[in-house]
């Protein structure tokens, strides 16, 4: 009676091991980026995701885009990995997926980074960036 307790024990111990799901490696971290103050619905919202390396010179890390509806636009990277990134969004009103600039080298199209930094001229990684370490939501003005 001992022993069918005792196996009757091990197979019950087994089935619960084996009814478990495997532990995963972390899949990543979501930035979910709201757009606000767009000065109207035309066109889409850019987004891109940048690390330092390659901040405005290279291939985003990640990048989408967003229809507009009031003003406002919102967007998710997934499975982001922990680091430092900077966001950089564009109202591309003509669809056209670049910066429109009049003659004198003033963007026609409204821009926003991460940490809505302001200051005059293009985006700049060091007043944009932020760290990745969880889960983030951003909001983004125009």
């Amino acid at each position: 009676m001992k022993i069918a307790i005792f196996l009757l024990t091990i197979l019950s111990t087994t089935n619960l091991l084996y009814s478990q799901e495997p532990v995963k490696e972390a899949d990543g971290h979501t930035i979910l980026v709201q757009l606000e103050n767009l000065v109207n619905d035309e066109g889409t919202a850019l987004i891109a995701l940048y690390n330092e390396d390659g901040f405005m010179k290279k291939a985003p890390v990640a990048s989408g885009k967003s229809s507009i509806s009031d003003g406002k636009a919102e967007f998710r990277f997934e499975n982001v990995q922990p680091g430092t990134y900077a966001v950089v969004a564009l109202h591309d009103t003509n669809g056209n997926h670049r910066m429109d600039f009049d003659s004198n080298g003033m963007p026609l199209e409204g821009w926003a980074t991460s940490n809505n930094d302001m200051t005059p001229g293009p985006p700049n990684f060091d007043s944009s960036k932020f760290t990745l370490g969880e889960d983030l939501e951003l909001t983004l003005r125009f």
